[in-house]
């Protein structure tokens, strides 16, 4: 008989839940903010090497690809650095805890050190939201202001760009057009925004528009033809640059974004292995 009381008592205390919580808030409150002091440290230190290393004059300071390079390094070298200090800082200043087993604590600080980067990322990426809000705002207020000062010009912009329009000048088109057409620019807009629009001008309307700049001008037929050529090529090689910068663009965001997500896991790992290792230390002293 007493032996299966002590078989209970001790099946009992086994499965006896703690009333103390398993994560100590305090000390991963204090690695957050240690880990974010040293962030924005390590980052004003990084942007003065960066503006040093760059020039506004050609051939002069690091190259584009180069500054790249360097930035995401050194975000890396951020993550690693202010993890690693926020973390140990977050082992360290628990409370031992007493009574239970090794693997339970090593657990325990090593999530006490990945809460501390979490805390961190979440706060950091918070103010950069908030900054970003306020300068998105401004930015707005601004666009607008320019919006209300340039409405009659965007919508004479518009009506050049109306697909009607065009279909309606060429409804009356003249055979031979005239010298003194006060509606001859406007329809050249449209016929400039209408193959724009499709990726080109078809023959008809580019030979009845080099006849209209012919009759404006005053130049010859093939010298008026040459002009359209040339402009349309000028059109042409803006909307391939537009491009060129929307494609790299996007580049440069892909590989920022990349890299982002590879210093914020190296982050997380380093904050892990940091609480474990301060935890470690803290119970040996």
């Amino acid at each position: 008989m007493s032996v299966i009381n002590e078989m209970l008592r001790s099946d009992i205390g086994t499965n006896t839940e703690s009333s103390v919580s398993a994560i100590a808030w305090g000390p991963v409150l204090g690695g957050a903010f240690a880990a974010l002091a040293m962030s924005l440290l390590l980052l004003m230190l990084g942007s003065g090497i960066g503006l040093s290393s760059v020039s506004p004059w050609s051939n002069t300071g690091v190259t584009a690809t180069t500054f790249t390079i360097s930035a995401a390094i050194w975000l890396i070298i951020v993550q690693w650095l202010s993890s690693a200090f926020g973390g140990y800082l977050t082992g360290r200043l628990r409370t031992k805890w007493a009574n239970m087993h090794s693997d339970e604590v090593f657990f325990r600080d090593t999530a006490h050190g990945f809460l501390a980067w979490a805390v961190a990322t979440l706060v950091s990426i918070a103010l950069v939201a908030s900054a970003a809000t306020s300068v998105a705002g401004g930015a707005a207020r601004t666009a607008g202001n320019a919006a209300m000062t340039a409405a009659a010009s965007g919508r004479s912009a518009q009506a050049g760009a109306d697909s009607s329009g065009y279909y309606v000048d060429s409804l009356f088109r003249a055979e031979k057009p005239g010298a003194n057409d006060p509606d001859a620019k406007a329809e050249a807009g449209r016929i400039m925004a209408m193959g724009a629009k499709n990726g080109g001008i078809p023959d008809g309307d580019k030979a009845y528009l080099g006849e209209l700049v012919a009759a404006r001008t005053g130049m010859p037929q093939d010298a008026a033809t040459k002009r359209i050529n040339d402009v349309l090529g000028q059109v042409q090689a803006a909307e391939t640059k537009a491009r060129e910068v929307a494609d790299q663009t996007r580049k440069v965001t892909e590989q920022g974004a990349f890299f982002l997500f590879f210093s914020m896991l190296i982050g997380a790992f380093i904050a892990s292995v940091a609480g474990a290792l301060g935890g470690r230390q803290r119970d040996e002293l």
